[in-house]
């Protein structure tokens, strides 16, 4: 009994937080990196990355306009002082996402042409690297992990058994967040199918 109470002061839960956290930023990124991949559909998320020159400097679009969708496959850009439209639509010009853009009365629009067969194949293609990058990722943070918790077993902090039970645990979040990420990476595929 009494080596019970000694065993178990010894042993010392792992925080699984920093892989937990690595896995979740994984998946954010993820996200991220494919909202920037111009399906057929309108999407504002496009245009993210546009900074127009505006008052001297280079600002974010939505600093000096809002994004609406039209229908989809065309976006509105309503500009907030009529004396830029001619920047923005020269920056989604120089931003080569394969949109067409015009200025009119009401601000600027961005039209999104189709996909080709052989784009979407393309498109499909950089989503699965994408999503194998992201795999990769999450599996370092699991190394990271289990190094962490090789070296708690070395100082004595746990047992064989806990040790192993802890890298399950560790190989359970890595696979929930792999599944999470299959399912953003599927979604996408999808859109550019459509």
């Amino acid at each position: 009994m009494c080596t019970d109470n000694w065993y178990n002061m010894l042993r010392m839960a792992y925080d699984f937080s920093a892989l937990i956290t690595g896995i979740e930023d994984t998946e954010t990124h993820l996200a991220h990196e494919l909202a920037n991949i111009r399906t057929g559909r309108a999407t504002p998320t496009l245009l993210d990355g546009v900074k127009p020159e505006a008052y001297g400097t280079r600002a974010p679009l939505t600093q000096i306009a809002s994004v609406s969708i039209e229908d989809a496959r065309t976006l509105r850009v309503i500009v907030w002082d009529k004396d830029l439209s001619k920047a923005i639509e020269k920056a989604i010009i120089d931003a080569d996402l394969g949109v067409s853009v015009s200025v009119d009365d009401q601000g600027v629009r961005v039209a999104f042409p189709e996909l080709t067969a052989e784009r979407r194949t393309l498109l499909a293609k950089l989503v699965g690297e994408k999503f194998e990058h992201a795999k990769v990722t999450v599996r370092n943070h699991r190394t990271d992990a289990v190094r962490a918790l090789d070296a708690q077993e070395k100082e004595g902090g746990m047992g064989k058994d806990e040790l192993f039970r802890l890298k399950e645990e560790a190989q359970k979040l890595v696979d929930a967040g792999i599944e999470r990420l299959e399912k953003i990476a599927e979604k996408k595929r999808a859109e550019i199918a459509q």
